[in-house]
């Protein structure tokens, strides 16, 4: 994601300048990505040293990727950004998000990320049994329901939970991406305050 805003100038319908980087000259790209992936494990490694708890990688982009390539130009670097900070801080987790991932589930579970953020593309029962139970779990309520009825935001809450719940995985709740602009404020907190009391509402 940041070599695509690096190369890209910022976001982009197609990506076609960091693809055509990646296919015709994809000894650039690597070096690019190698040079990130130390910086980023460095980053991490500054936001536990000053008080975060858990770190979450967030590559945003991956999914622009056909899953061979991302075995190319993305996997490696990952679990590289991983590693390196694993052997600083082993007790710290990790999180790892790809926005539209749905696709990429095992190749997640491949870079040893402590926790898989599952979007809400993916019923989050199948994205379970897909990168099986050595895992933590985040997501995957859809942030659109987030403009339903606080009845509708609940019973979606406590559906997710119910399921996660069901496969014996630590889980998180969260929503499968970020809140959608213009979306209600009182209904953000009442989906944190159904979440937060979730354990009452069986």
């Amino acid at each position: 994601t940041l070599a695509s805003y690096i190369v890209e100038g910022g976001s982009s319908k197609n990506f076609e300048n960091i693809k055509r980087m990646a296919f015709s000259t994809p000894e650039t790209l690597h070096a690019l990505l190698d040079k990130l992936a130390d910086n980023v494990a460095d980053y991490c490694r500054y936001q536990a040293d000053h008080g975060a708890q858990v770190i979450q990688i967030f590559d945003s982009w991956a999914s622009q990727l056909m899953p061979q390539d991302f075995d190319v130009f993305a996997g490696p670097y990952i679990k590289k950004v991983i590693q390196s900070f694993k052997k600083t801080h082993p007790d710290v987790p990790v999180i790892l998000y790809i926005s539209g991932g749905g696709g990429l589930l095992e190749r997640m579970a491949d870079c040893k990320p402590d926790c898989i953020s599952i979007d809400q593309s993916v019923d989050i029962v199948d994205g379970i049994k897909r990168i099986g139970g050595d895992f933590a779990v985040q997501g995957n309520m859809d942030p659109g329901v987030l403009f339903g009825s606080k009845e509708t935001i609940e019973e979606r809450v406590m559906d997710v939970i119910k399921k996660a719940r069901s496969q014996n995985v630590r889980h998180v709740m969260n929503l499968g991406h970020g809140v959608l602009p213009g979306t209600p404020e009182e209904n953000v907190a009442h989906y944190f305050e159904v979440a937060r009391t979730a354990h009452k509402r069986w």
